[in-house]
């Protein structure tokens, strides 16, 4: 328990040195160049950077991307910030030395979505691998974004512990981001693995889809924040990065994610986790 004191005291520390200095050195013409997905799609980002720039006098940029793309950009030294969701693809990153900092600070989790006739009858299945093993068995269609995002990687992953190889005219890819995804779902009447926010905000777009699968512990979400290591690339805006982060992951931030979606949709887009009295 004390270790678990002193870890957040320590990260609380850092944030307000950080966020105590951008407040002195802060001023116009500060950029900040942020990658993301969903966050993005679904307005979270604005939620948050709105108030931050006013706050800090520090624009925020942020260039759409899949976790897959993001990663890459960050290896390249495009971006100063990426909120992504690839723990094992963050890992390496972080292990390669291309990151200084990183934090949990979101989650939200994955339902399959299909029409409410359920060929491959997945509906009150307990194991998303089962699932899957039933679409692939029905040749049901199946839409796929085939982006290396997020979404994607944890796709494949199931698909693999399902020992399963999806190809056939069943399975339908996209190369696109979530909510053309889901619009191609609703359209052939297929299944897709979607996050639960962006079908929320979707669904009056969607109306031939239900959620049919959920639940799976292993369709948890995580979201983390990445801060470009400096020493690799010393033209990024750490200081503007790690001010972000701060912001983020500070008790003001994380209500702005644990209401985000409350009063249009009537639940939370994403569940705050930076700081666990904030729900």
């Amino acid at each position: 328990m004390k270790a678990y004191r002193k870890k957040w005291l320590l990260i609380i520390v850092q944030t307000a040195v950080f966020m105590l200095l951008a407040t002195v050195i802060a001023g116009a013409g500060e950029k900040l160049v942020i990658s993301t997905g969903s966050p993005y799609e679904l307005g979270l980002v604005d939620a948050l950077a709105q108030p931050f720039t006013e706050r800090y006098g520090i624009e925020v940029v942020c260039v759409k991307n899949g976790t897959g793309a993001a990663l890459k950009g960050l290896r390249e030294g495009q971006f100063d910030l990426v909120m992504v969701h690839d723990p094992e693809a963050e890992a390496q990153i972080v292990a390669d030395g291309f990151v200084v900092e990183r934090r949990f600070f979101a989650s939200n989790d994955f339902v399959i979505v299909g029409p409410a006739s359920d060929p491959a009858k997945i509906k009150g299945r307990t194991s998303v691998v089962d699932a899957y093993k039933r679409i692939a068995k029905s040749k049901s269609n199946f839409i796929s974004r085939g982006d290396n995002s997020g979404t994607h990687v944890k796709e494949m992953a199931i698909w693999q512990m399902a020992k399963t190889k999806p190809k056939g005219n069943w399975y339908v890819v996209t190369n696109d981001f979530m909510s053309a995804s889901l619009a191609k779902a609703d359209e052939i009447g297929g299944y897709f693995m979607t996050d639960r926010s962006t079908f929320l905000t979707d669904r009056q777009n969607v109306p031939n889809l239900e959620i049919l699968f959920e639940g799976d512990r292993y369709l948890i979400n995580e979201y983390h924040a990445l801060v470009v290591n400096p020493a690799k690339y010393p033209e990024r805006n750490y200081m503007a990065a790690m001010t972000f982060l701060g912001w983020l992951t500070s008790v003001e931030g994380q209500r702005i994610i644990a209401t985000f979606g409350i009063e249009e949709y009537g639940a939370p887009l994403y569940f705050a986790e930076a700081i666990p009295l904030v729900k």
